[in-house]
């Protein structure tokens, strides 16, 4: 058995890239973070689990990232890559779903559980970042930034994870629309969420309070004290792969 691939047409004509694992659900869904992509590390060590274990998967690009089409800097927004995430949700998934969603990914999975409580059954949730557009990212522009905002609509912001990538002002904008903190987040389904101590993007104060704002009374918080943004480790792998397992059942 093996992935099988394609795109969803979107109808503005963009296309999103997936990959898929046929096998017993529920399906488990793939979120991932800002400028990040379906090929990262813990997507890939899903992939695999799912391969091994029999179980159904499912992983995908937003618009502008990854494999997929679209222009990040013109059409890259909160409500963008929300809509995304539904439409492979409404169109590629049967049957309910585990979300499991990394830093803006988290942010994106809590917006579709609640558009869709039907369908969701469970999140894990890897160092998330509700609101980050708002209250993690916005405070942190300086100056300068703010002037290219204002002038241009777009600041380059440096990144220690490669090429300067572009912060519109429309993405600032619209992440305000979609804010959930302080809560009550109304997601009523098991919550797994592991947060590294020393998480430089991600406060872990920050996933916290969204513990804390979540209606959902099966909420377990992990902190992993010496854990970083990215929680790619091996023993932050097992970690991840044992939440799943649980909440997938």
């Amino acid at each position: 058995m093996s992935e099988t691939r394609g795109y969803l047409s979107r109808p503005d004509g963009e296309r999103l890239a997936w990959r898929q694992v046929a096998g017993a659900g529920p399906t488990l869904v793939w979120l991932g973070g800002f400028r990040s992509d379906m090929a990262g590390t813990k997507a890939e060590a899903l992939a695999d689990w799912a391969l091994a274990q029999g179980r159904a998967y499912l992983r995908f690009d937003y618009l502008g990232h990854g494999e997929s089409g679209g222009d990040f800097q013109a059409k890259g927004t909160i409500t963008r890559w929300r809509e995304d995430a539904l439409a492979v949700l409404d169109e590629l998934v049967e049957g309910p779903a585990v979300l499991v969603g990394s830093s803006m990914g988290g942010w994106i999975a809590c917006l579709a559980a609640m558009a869709r409580p039907q369908r969701v059954s469970a999140l894990v949730l890897v160092a998330p970042a509700p609101d980050f557009t708002e209250k993690l990212m916005a405070p942190e522009i300086p100056p300068e930034g703010q002037a290219a905002l204002r002038q241009d609509g777009v600041w380059l912001r440096p990144s220690d994870y490669g090429e300067p990538y572009p912060i519109t002002r429309a993405l600032l904008e619209d992440g305000a629309r979609w804010s959930i903190l302080p809560g009550p987040v109304p997601i009523e389904v098991p919550v797994r969420i592991l947060q590294g101590g020393d998480d430089p993007d991600v406060p872990w104060r920050h996933a916290l309070e969204l513990t804390q704002g979540l209606k959902s009374a099966d909420v377990a918080f992990t902190l992993i004290k010496d854990g970083d943004h990215r929680l790619s480790r091996p023993q932050d792998i097992e970690r991840l792969l044992a939440a799943v397992a649980e909440v997938a059942g």
